[in-house]
């Protein structure tokens, strides 16, 4: 005769925590994933420990400082340690828009910072060389954007000595930097992928002296950057994308033909707008000198003349993409140049011709029929990280 049976009665509540955390991670819904931790403690502490990414809300956005919200949320160190108690295991944090956020607000993230890798502080006015330092300390970095940040070359020291395996560092309108700051970043920093220094007046160039061929994306509008700055910038040799657009103030001499004196010859996108003092041979150099030239803004740039347009088109055999918009010598022969040669063109932008017939432009037209005439201008930025 067999024994009684024994029944036992488990609940949800008996699984395992590893079992909890495989079925949080199958959820693929995000209201799914919101309302998880609705259901218990317990189901709420798997919620916490799986978000990796915190990004408080404001209207900000680097596009339009001026939507930066009149009540944007005021983050204190009470608030920020209550956060990062709750999420020990965050990877990435915006505090993007904290415009009253200060240094001592992120005291925190000495104790809470050890997994953090990408932070952005986008006008967060308030913060200074003591919090960043507080943040190097604390958060083995990779990403960081100071986007209209009040930091100087000391802040920027002590985050490269501290924070060595940064790759993407935005650094757009933080006026107080120099060429000094940028030193530290490419002396110290050597898996560096991708730097802004937009607007930067301060800088030269002269920092990225000696930086790493892992340097691939720069964007460098409206900087005084002279011939000796641009040698520096390209001298690591692995940049793929290059914006030093508004030249027209900016630099001396044909410094721009360093670009294709062998450094430049990874470059697939180049913008030169606005370069007013972009001549015929600095563009004959890059044509030669950049063989896998992907895209080129060459919009108002009005000291190119047809030389220059014949050399685009006899070197530039793997341009896809050209803007055009606006300048002023573009002739008849020059746009001809660019319609013989640049066989892979498919796109160009191009309104406010002065100087190309309406003929000239309907047999362009006509015998490139692959290409797309738009007027727009957009540049596409692959993997840049800040967009």
């Amino acid at each position: 005769m067999e024994g009684p049976s024994r029944y036992y009665l488990t609940s949800i509540k008996d699984l395992p925590e590893d079992c909890l955390n495989f079925i949080f991670q199958w959820l693929d819904c995000n209201s799914d994933r919101e309302s998880f931790g609705l259901t218990c403690h317990r189901w709420l502490h798997i919620q916490n420990i799986n978000r990796r990414f915190l990004q408080f809300q404001c209207s900000f956005t680097q596009l339009d400082v001026s939507s930066l919200s009149q009540t944007s949320p005021t983050i204190s160190s009470f608030h920020l340690n209550r956060l990062l108690t709750r999420f020990q295991l965050l990877e990435s944090l915006s505090l993007s828009g904290c415009t009253e956020l200060l240094d001592s607000g992120l005291t925190p993230l000495q104790d809470y910072g050890s997994r953090l890798q990408t932070i952005f502080l986008d006008c967060c006015f308030g913060i200074t060389d003591k919090g960043l330092s507080l943040i190097a300390t604390g958060c083995p970095l990779t990403v960081i954007s100071l986007y209209r940040c009040n930091i100087t070359d000391v802040g920027l020291q002590n985050l490269a000595k501290s924070c060595s395996a940064l790759k993407d560092v935005n650094l757009s309108y933080c006026a107080l930097i120099s060429d000094h700051g940028i030193r530290a970043l490419s002396q110290k920093c050597s898996q560096l992928r991708a730097v802004s220094i937009s607007f930067c007046k301060g800088v030269s160039g002269v920092g990225f002296s000696g930086c790493s061929p892992t340097l691939a994306y720069l964007e460098a509008e409206s900087c005084k950057l002279g011939p000796e700055g641009i040698t520096e910038i390209v001298s690591g040799g692995g940049l793929e994308y290059l914006n030093v657009s508004n030249l027209r103030w900016c630099i001396t001499g044909d410094g721009l033909a360093a670009l294709g004196a062998g450094l430049g010859t990874k470059l697939r996108v180049l913008n030169l707008r606005m370069g007013r003092l972009v001549s015929n041979e600095s563009v004959a150099a890059i044509a030669k000198g950049c063989p896998l030239l992907r895209e080129w803004n060459l919009a108002l740039c009005h000291e190119v003349k047809i030389p220059g347009w014949k050399a685009v088109g006899e070197n530039c055999h793997n341009l896809e993409i050209i803007h055009l918009n606006r300048c002023r010598n573009l002739c008849d022969h020059g746009l001809q140049a660019l319609r013989d040669g640049c066989r892979q063109l498919r796109i160009m932008y191009i309104n406010g011709y002065y100087q190309v017939s309406v003929a000239a432009m309907e047999m362009f037209k006509w015998s490139r029929s692959d290409v797309q005439i738009k007027e727009e201008e957009i540049t596409v930025v692959p993997n840049w990280p800040f967009r």
